[in-house]
């Protein structure tokens, strides 16, 4: 039986921080050796809200490079620009004619982005944002997409418009197949100010932070704010540094949780903690990272060969495309 196929990415926006990994990353790397994996750098989708190309290309290499460095393996989930890929935009234009303009005028996620990037003129490229990450997946007929909560609403019109398409061009033999969305349980890590974690705010903890700097972020990670001395009581169910241990640190909760309720573990002493098994988890990172960062054309490598398998799936797919819709 053959293994069902995942496709997922990221926008290039340089190096990766905690977020990425436990939102998208640590899901794909365990996921790579259960389905045919391939994976995204969605270069395109950056130009919906910031025109400026000169970095993309840059930030496409560090964070091909964190993907590599956390453990995706070229082999079992090839890596590729979607903008060295043409059918995605071909694609997109099709799939623009399958969706209304008030459907995507509903999106949540959507609506979010809006208000929180203070956007005042949307530009008709975001407004159509899931539309080209629909064509994204489909191109490449997607079983599953993991991703971030925030981000099944896109993967329902994605859904919407693979039933539309196969209905209108394909019913008796579907060219498209559903996608699910795969949440993760830590599908959204917050930033050390509790905020969401982003590199704009300067909230992060990026993986390839060494030791000593993970150790002074985490100093002023936010924390109970009623707990202002070492001796007292405090709540770990509003302590920021208690959900990192949830996610890192899972075999001292019982313990960090007790002693943080009678005031006898201090914020000061539990941050170390945390920093502690945060860099213990970053270790092997950082030592594969270095071979690549000293060898960055290994990464152009993976790219480059993850752009001929992409092409020639994707061209299989616009093939049957254009014979179901009977303009090949």
């Amino acid at each position: 039986m053959a293994k069902k196929r995942i496709l997922s990415g990221m926008r290039p926006t340089g190096k990766l921080h905690l977020g990425n990994y436990v939102g998208a990353l640590e899901n794909w790397i365990k996921l790579q050796d259960e389905y045919q994996n391939y994976h995204l750098v969605a270069d395109y989708h950056v130009l919906t809200t910031d025109l400026s190309t000169e970095e993309i290309y840059q930030n496409t290499l560090e964070m091909v490079t964190d993907w590599l460095s956390a453990g995706l393996d070229p082999e079992k989930s090839p890596m590729f620009r979607q903008s060295q890929i043409k059918e995605h935009t071909e694609l997109f234009l099709i799939f623009s004619m399958l969706i209304t303009k008030a459907r995507l005028e509903r999106n949540p996620t959507l609506k979010e982005q809006v208000r929180d990037l203070n956007i005042e003129n949307l530009v008709y490229g975001h407004l159509g944002y899931p539309v080209l990450q629909a064509a994204d997946i489909l191109l490449y007929k997607g079983d599953a997409v993991p991703v971030g909560e925030d981000q099944l609403p896109h993967i329902e019109i994605t859904r919407e418009i693979a039933r539309r398409f196969n209905t209108q061009y394909a019913p008796n033999d579907p060219v498209f197949p559903e996608p699910e969305g795969m949440v993760t349980n830590f599908a959204r890590l917050p930033g050390l100010d509790g905020h969401r974690m982003s590199k704009s705010l300067g909230n992060v903890i990026l993986l390839s932070d060494d030791a000593e700097t993970v150790k002074q972020k985490l100093r002023k990670a936010v924390t109970d704010p009623q707990k202002l001395r070492k001796n007292d009581p405090g709540r770990p169910e509003v302590c920021l540094v208690f959900t990192y241990h949830n996610k890192f640190n899972p075999e001292e909760i019982p313990v960090i949780e007790k002693d943080c309720r009678s005031g006898v573990l201090g914020c000061v002493d539990c941050k170390l903690n945390c920093a502690s098994k945060i860099n213990t988890m970053l270790v092997p990172i950082l030592e594969k990272r270095k071979t690549y960062e000293k060898n960055i054309n290994l990464v152009k490598d993976v790219l480059n060969e993850g752009e001929i398998k992409a092409k020639v799936i994707a061209r299989q797919t616009m093939n049957e495309v254009h014979q179901k819709m009977k303009m090949g």
